[in-house]
């Protein structure tokens, strides 16, 4: 299937590990060109050796810092000509429950989960505005509508981040724009990896896989893994997604399945 993805421009924030990295080798097979921005240069050196300097553009940045966010963007208009989606991925966890996290963790999950994708999308508008299908893809989590205990912070921003898709989506309804979410589950990624070790688990890491799915409840009986995670991402970065907007697909092995 030709998700029309050829010589389209794409940003992608957070691009350099898990789930971002997997949805930029997508968009390099499908053709498109991409600038990636992450805070670790050892991820960006790693995909410069990948790819072709000439289809994939490479800064080393935080999202969270606002004038990062604007030059970021005005390279990549002015490197590629272009820039038609970005795909807001950046973002670290926290954990605590609901009674002893405090208020600063609240706030700062809040801040550096909105405000990066508000800052993005605002200085990205008038590019996108330029594109004949302007795309936003959010990375979001289930915890968005099935909070989870052990990380109260996170899923409180994760549910403002999901209302900002809303209103993205209703604000920009009447251009070519179309904002869309994936809310991932459990996604097998370095940091579960990391996970495992801290742990303390005498368990394999397949097996101490398989057990923390079970222990979660997921139907499927295992994680995701991040190359499952991105054709969703590129078929919201499509020009074929036109008539969807504001909505969010979970991929999560049936966590947290709505009717």
């Amino acid at each position: 299937m030709d998700l029309g993805l050829r010589d389209r421009v794409v940003g992608v924030t957070g691009g350099t590990r898990g789930i971002g990295r997997a949805v930029v080798d997508a968009l390099v097979a499908e053709g498109a060109r991409v600038a990636v921005c992450a805070r670790g240069a050892a991820g960006l050196d790693e995909l410069a050796r990948a790819h072709d300097p000439d289809r994939v553009m490479l800064a080393q940045g935080d999202v969270r810092d606002e004038e990062f966010v604007g030059r970021w963007v005005s390279e990549v208009a002015g490197r590629f000509g272009r820039l038609d989606g970005i795909v807001a991925n950046a973002g670290a966890g926290t954990t605590g429950g609901v009674r002893e996290t405090g208020f600063e963790d609240f706030a700062d999950q809040y801040a550096g989960r909105v405000g990066p994708i508000l800052s993005l999308v605002r200085q990205a508008l008038p590019e996108l505005r330029r594109s004949d299908a302007g795309r936003v893809v959010i990375v979001n989590a289930v915890s968005a509508h099935r909070p989870d205990a052990s990380m109260a912070a996170v899923s409180l921003a994760r549910a403002s981040v999901a209302s900002l898709v809303a209103l993205l989506a209703e604000d920009l309804a009447e251009t070519d724009i179309r904002v869309n979410a994936v809310n991932l589950g459990m996604i097998a990624t370095d940091r579960q990896r990391e996970r495992h070790v801290t742990s303390g688990s005498d368990l394999a890491y397949a097996d101490w896989l398989r057990e923390q799915a079970r222990t979660r409840g997921i139907p499927v009986g295992r994680p995701g893994t991040p190359d499952e995670v991105a054709p969703w991402v590129l078929m919201f970065l499509s020009p074929l997604a036109a008539y969807t907007t504001g909505t969010a697909v979970d991929v999560s092995g049936g966590l947290g399945a709505r009717p």
